[in-house]
């Protein structure tokens, strides 16, 4: 019978565990992953904003063939409202790299 505080000796041709070695591993694994991972975020983010753009177009028109209203009206409507959208969504993922940007360039004055 063991003793509770006793441990498991190794076996003699064992190798040793270096544990702090993966630890190493692990963060420089856990920022690659992160890097690509924010690479990605702005291109789905990019999507987005475009299948915004197409369907804010299509519903405003939608709405002026339904409302009977002239073509060249609904058609200049449709186009302003999704040009509008996809300007303003540009402007929100300019304005979210940008405060990313300076986020990490405040937590790395904080942390020198």
């Amino acid at each position: 019978m063991m003793a509770m505080g006793r441990t498991h000796l190794s076996h003699p041709d064992q190798l040793p565990l270096d544990l702090t070695a993966e630890d190493e591993f692990e963060r420089v694994i856990e920022a690659r992953v992160a890097a690509r991972c924010e690479a990605e975020s702005v291109i789905w983010k990019f999507r987005l904003v475009a299948i915004e753009t197409v369907m804010m177009g299509a519903l405003v028109a939608a709405a002026g063939i339904a409302l009977d209203q002239p073509g060249m009206m609904v058609a200049r409507a449709a186009v302003l409202v999704a040009a509008s959208c996809f300007a303003s969504g540009l402007l929100l993922l300019g304005l979210s790299a940008w405060s990313a940007r300076l986020l990490t360039r405040f937590k790395r004055w904080r942390a020198s």
